[in-house]
């Protein structure tokens, strides 16, 4: 078989932030179908479980992502979607090994001038095997003299009229966001406010061990050449589904071909950033100081103003494994909508203040 090893410089996107519970991921995946209707995709069976938050996700993780009900209900309607948990790291259908620890290449990103070259995508690329990984944001790292400076990668967040309140000017009251009512088989009466996920187009593959035992999904990023205003942290980026049309056409494995999903697959301006802490080298601190803005211009952390020692308290007392479990309605047989009665989290629309456009220096 032909060697698959990817040249360092072109390794990225090896670390993602994904702090919603899933029940939040839910609201926030929030789609129109067809026939005009919102509607939340649910969690495959089990798969809500199998998902755990976290500010600092690397491979060969579990984390959330968004595909078609047809790869697993071939008579699912055309346009519904749900959520599943699956691995980091693409393990071809057809790999013979007894365990993935064995694979000698790294298949946590996808060049996509490469995916009909390789057979390890080729393959789950032309049976419509298309997902979008979900997560708050990516980190990547920008190479200096003497070390490497970390930054978190995300969609500029912007208050939606919806998020308008009478207290305007106070940060930490937005930054709260609001929650839409209550409504039965998991449909909303209005959008969610929270925080936009970024949405990255991926490959899956199922891989079942030779001698048998449950089946394996994994994923795979998708990566294109930086956009301008990120080319200075690194020459590479994730492909990026920008708004509903584009995440409905690469999902929608029937309708558009794989010659058409390719060219979603573009290099796009419209992500902003900010520098974070070294805390994130490490994959095993998991902690909210993992997102928080750094100065740069200055040896020491930045000193904490009033609004950041909010927000700071808010996540501290608020972590996800305290946040994956949804809060109970007033009803127990609302079992389906009670994620609504969840207010959104503080941590991302206070980033918000990093910058509401994308960053160009």
């Amino acid at each position: 078989m032909v060697s698959e090893k990817f040249h360092l410089s072109h390794k990225m996107c090896g670390r993602t932030a994904c702090t919603l519970a899933p029940d939040e991921l839910r609201r926030a995946c929030t789609y129109r179908t067809r026939g005009g209707r919102r509607r939340q995709p649910g969690w495959r069976d089990g798969d809500a479980d199998k998902y755990r938050p976290s500010y600092n996700k690397s491979p060969q993780s579990m984390s959330p992502v968004l595909l078609s009900q047809r790869h697993f209900d071939k008579n699912a309607p055309v346009d519904e979607r749900v959520l599943a948990s699956m691995r980091w790291g693409l393990v071809p259908s057809w790999f013979k090994q007894s365990s993935p620890s064995k694979m000698h290449y790294s298949t946590s990103n996808c060049r996509s001038e490469n995916m009909l070259e390789k057979k390890s995508y080729k393959d789950a690329f032309l049976k419509g095997q298309r997902c979008v990984i979900l997560a708050d944001g990516f980190y990547e790292w920008k190479k200096q003299e003497t070390n490497k400076q970390p930054f978190f990668i995300y969609f500029p967040q912007t208050l939606r009229p919806s998020q308008k309140t009478e207290h305007q000017d106070d940060p930490v009251t937005l930054a709260c966001g609001t929650s839409p009512g209550c409504t039965e088989k998991g449909e909303t009466s209005g959008e969610w406010t929270g925080w936009k996920l970024l949405t990255m187009a991926g490959l899956f593959d199922c891989w079942t061990p030779p001698g048998g035992g449950e089946p394996l999904y994994t994923y795979s990023v998708i990566t294109v050449n930086a956009s301008p205003n990120l080319q200075s942290i690194h020459e590479r980026m994730p492909a990026i589904l920008d708004g509903e049309e584009e995440v409905r056409r690469w999902l929608d494995f029937g309708e558009v071909k794989h010659l058409d999903a390719m060219k979603l697959l573009q290099s796009k301006d419209i992500l902003t950033f900010h520098p974070v802490s070294s805390l994130v080298n490490n994959s095993r601190n998991n902690s909210p100081e993992c997102l928080q803005p750094v100065d740069l211009n200055r040896k020491k952390e930045p000193k904490p103003t009033a609004s950041s020692k909010r927000m700071m308290s808010w996540l501290t007392s608020s972590t996800p494994s305290k946040r994956k479990k949804p809060n109970t309605c007033e009803s127990k047989e609302d079992q389906e909508s009670k994620a609504q009665c969840k207010s959104p989290g503080a941590l991302p629309l206070w980033l918000q203040g990093a910058s509401k456009k994308p960053r160009t220096n």
